[in-house]
């Protein structure tokens, strides 16, 4: 698979993987590491933007929810507030941290920030030890 194809796929499954959508975007880093093992940056770079935008749609998707429901887990992301997205890369966990964190309104500056700083600590593990 050429570079460009292989950081297209990598970005789209990285991309889902960070919605509610069920996927994993670790296989696909692992793969373009693999096959491109010059792109590591790059990779982590395309991967990191994927997830983080996938992250960023389930805080919107947050955003849309009437404040009228109730959210679980919500004492502890407003004991935390935004630090607590750097979790966001955990399964099972982290997509609704992002909706709930959108759901209260967090400031997606700093929702952003730290989702982004979560997820490229993830990938970066997984990169060190493929190169």
């Amino acid at each position: 698979m050429s570079e460009g194809a292989s950081l297209w796929a990598l970005f789209t499954s990285s991309f889902l993987a960070a919605t509610l959508l069920p996927g994993g975007s670790e296989a696909a880093l692992f793969a373009v590491l693999k096959l491109h093992p010059g792109q590591q940056w790059l990779a982590l770079g395309v991967a990191t933007l994927g997830n983080t935008l996938g992250g960023l749609s389930s805080y919107l998707i947050g955003r849309v929810i009437p404040q009228k429901q109730s959210l679980r887990g919500l004492p502890m992301l407003q004991k935390y507030g935004s630090p607590a997205l750097l979790l966001s890369w955990v399964p099972l966990i982290g997509d609704p941290l992002c909706v709930a964190a959108g759901w209260l309104r967090f400031n997606l500056l700093l929702a952003t920030l730290f989702i982004a700083l979560g997820k490229f600590a993830r990938y970066w593990v997984i990169a060190v030890t493929v190169v």
